[in-house]
Order: structure tokens, then C-alpha cells, then sequence
């Protein structure tokens, strides 16, 4: 097995490979990732999986291929994403510092007590870390258990085991509190190093958001053990409601029905189906509805279809354009014609040629009318005569 010769051909490498091994990382709990697969990632180039391969970043399995474990490890830890809670690397720790502080109170090089002090200050530095990753590791291990496992028998065991697993890093955290200002008030005393006393700090912080998370946890798996009981115990007397029933004793074996007449509960009730109008515009953008709308016509595309009644054709002589006009009667026009003869006015109406049929009686309406808007410019007389049973004065222009 080949190795990496530095830090930058391992950092080279990563990058160079980033696409194949970010879609690996991302992918490895949901599928196994094919060796066809990867080589497309990598332009074709079988030689760049065979180096990573020799170099134990990838490992090859029947067509295969996997991250090596410990790049895995690497990966999640930086990212957070671990699942696995590792309690003994917390526990390995406190022993770790506990060599270490005695390493530092019985050396008198100082040298070697920085190197220990050294020592002591990044493996606290990484207590508060890990323990916090583990609490949220044992948060949302638990969650996912409850939500996902479908064996209640397992279900209930798993989280049990979790349970114990809160305890031990509660012990944890307590023997490192212990450790801090107890056990070792000499160390703390004689290492006077300002970096130790923020490291110090700092941890203590994580550790008591780590218990508090610790209680929450405590309720939590409590709450759901609870709900795992309630419905255990309801799963069995379902089941011993339905061997009653498929034996036909459930009646006389027990009093269901009186207990079903006491209850008026809306599920024992008709369910009404109500119609839903979905909006337009979610009609007319979403994706979603127009898959929907294929997939219903495609389940009604053999329904007979009702063929609408046309009307009859519409007739040529209704499209015609016909015009049809009105000769209006000017008075106006009347007047300065009147002015220019000496005829006085009633029998110049009864004779004027209108252009269209006027009777006797619209003849003497325009009489009136002109006599009416153009007075001041008429002569109205005295003298009156009279035709067809009218009488009329006699009218001429000024």
C-alpha cells in the first residue's frame, strides 16, 4: 500500500478529486456506488480511481467503491455528521490528561512541561468538542429511532441503550468537572497559563450546555418510552378485539356496543367529501398540477365525450352590410332659402321640396318651428288666412 509523501500531495489529491469524493461522501448511506459510476466523475480516467485506491482513500469491492474508513471518520467528525457516539474517546481523554498533569508536576525540565502542558491544553481544547458532538449525535440518533424503527420491541431496546449511553456522558462530564476543580487544584495552581484559564472557561461552558441538553434528552426519551408503552398496550387489546371478532364472541365476551353507543366521537360519523378549487394560477404555474392534470386525462381519456349541438349557419343576407339613411328636415337651410323669396312663409312650407314624403301636418310643425327660433328676423302680420281647417298668420322676411 502506497502512502501520501506530504501534506500537499494529500491536499492535491483532495482537491483534484473533490467531485468524485464529495458525491461518494454525500451518497454513502444511501446507496453503493457503483465503479461505473465514479469513472464518469473522473473523465474517464481509470487511473486517477487506481491512485486513490492504492493510496487506501477509496477501497474497491466487487465493482464497488466506498471511502476508506478512516478518511470516512475524518470527514464526519470535521462536518459534524457523525452518527456513532464514541464514549470511550471521551473517557480515554480525562485519563490522557490525568497521566499528563502528573508527567507535568514531577518534571523539572521545563521543556518537557510546556510539551505536557502542550498536551493537556489541546486535549481539553478537544473534550469540549467531542462531548458536545456526542450530545447532538444522542439527540438525533434518538429522534431518527422513534421516528423511523418500525420493531417496537427494537425500537423500545434502542432507546434504552440510549438512555445508558446519556448517563455514561453525564458521568463523563461530571468527572471532568470533578477533575477541574477538585482532583487537580495543585496542577491549576502551579500552571499558570492564561491560554489554559480560557480553555478552562470555555469548557466549562460547553459542559453546562451539554447537561442542561443532557435533561432535555432525559424528558425526551422518557416521553417517547411513554408513548411506546400507551401504544403497545393499545396494540394488544386491538388484537384481542379482533380474535374475539373473528371468533363471533366479541359481543357476548365483552360490551362493545355499549361503550360505542356512549361515544359520539366524528369518526364514528359520515365523512363528507368537499370539493377543493384549486386557484388558477397555481393551475397555470406549478409543475406539481400540470403532472397532475396529465395523469387524471390520462386515466379519463377513454370517457365518452358529449359532442356540443352547433347552431345552423348563418344566413348570407344577415351579413350584408345595409345602410340605411334618414333625411333630416334643416330648419335652418328652410330659413335662407325663405329669405330669398317674397312668398310668405305658410305656403312657402306648403310647397318646399323636403327631398322626402312630409304630410300637411309636419308642413305646419316646421311653421311653427321657424316661426319660433327665427323670430327676429320675421315680419308677422295681422292679416290671417286659413287652408285644410288651419289657420295661420301671414309671416315674410324682413
Amino acid at each position: 500500500m502506497n502512502t501520501f509523501n506530504d501534506i500537499k500531495e494529500l491536499i492535491s489529491a483532495l482537491k483534484r478529486e473533490e467531485k468524485l469524493i464529495s458525491e461518494m461522501f454525500s451518497k454513502r448511506k444511501s446507496i453503493d456506488y457503483k465503479y461505473s459510476d465514479a469513472i464518469a466523475l473522473v473523465d474517464y480516467d481509470e487511473n486517477r480511481i487506481d491512485y486513490l485506491i492504492q493510496r487506501s482513500v477509496v477501497r474497491e469491492n466487487g465493482g464497488l467503491l466506498e471511502l476508506d474508513d478512516q478518511f470516512l471518520e475524518f470527514f464526519e467528525q470535521i462536518l459534524d455528521v457523525n452518527e456513532e457516539i464514541n464514549l470511550s474517546y471521551i473517557d480515554e481523554n480525562i485519563k490522557n490528561i490525568r497521566e499528563n498533569i502528573d508527567y507535568f508536576l514531577n518534571e523539572n525540565n521545563e521543556n518537557k512541561k510546556y510539551s505536557y502542558l502542550r498536551f493537556i491544553k489541546k486535549t481539553f481544547r478537544k473534550m469540549g468538542t467531542v462531548t458536545r458532538r456526542s450530545v447532538v449525535d444522542l439527540r438525533r440518533n434518538i429522534e431518527n429511532t422513534f421516528k423511523n424503527e418500525a420493531n417496537y420491541k427494537n425500537k423500545q431496546l434502542k432507546l434504552e441503550n440510549f438512555d445508558t449511553k446519556r448517563k455514561v456522558i453525564e458521568n463523563l462530564i461530571n468527572h471532568t468537572l470533578k477533575l477541574i476543580n477538585e482532583d487537580e487544584i495543585t496542577f491549576f495552581n502551579r500552571a499558570l497559563d492564561e491560554e489554559l484559564n480560557r480553555i478552562i472557561i470555555e469548557l466549562k461552558y460547553q459542559l453546562g450546555e451539554c447537561s442542561h441538553n443532557l435533561i432535555e434528552i432525559e424528558k425526551q426519551i422518557i416521553d417517547y418510552l411513554n408513548q411506546i408503552k400507551h401504544q403497545g398496550k393499545f396494540l394488544e387489546k386491538l388484537r384481542k378485539l379482533k380474535y374475539l371478532k373473528d371468533h363471533f364472541t366479541i359481543e357476548a365476551e365483552t360490551d362493545i356496543k355499549q361503550i360505542i353507543a356512549t361515544k359520539n366521537q366524528v369518526v364514528f360519523e359520515t365523512r363528507s367529501i368537499e370539493r377543493l378549487n384549486l386557484s388558477l394560477d397555481f393551475l397555470r404555474e406549478s409543475e406539481k398540477a400540470f403532472e397532475a392534470i396529465k395523469r387524471i386525462a390520462k386515466n379519463h381519456k377513454n370517457r365518452n365525450h358529449s359532442k356540443p349541438i352547433l347552431a345552423d349557419r348563418i344566413s348570407d343576407e344577415y351579413l350584408e352590410s345595409n345602410i340605411e339613411s334618414e333625411v333630416m328636415i334643416n330648419l335652418e337651410e328652410i330659413r335662407n332659402k325663405f329669405v330669398a323669396t317674397s312668398d310668405n312663409l305658410f305656403n312657402f312650407i306648403l310647397h318646399y321640396d323636403f327631398q322626402k314624403e312630409v304630410d300637411f301636418d309636419e308642413r305646419v310643425t316646421v311653421f311653427c318651428q321657424i316661426i319660433s327660433q327665427y323670430e327676429q328676423e320675421l315680419v308677422i302680420e295681422d292679416d290671417f288666412q286659413k287652408t285644410n281647417d288651419i289657420e295661420y298668420a301671414i309671416v315674410y322676411s324682413r
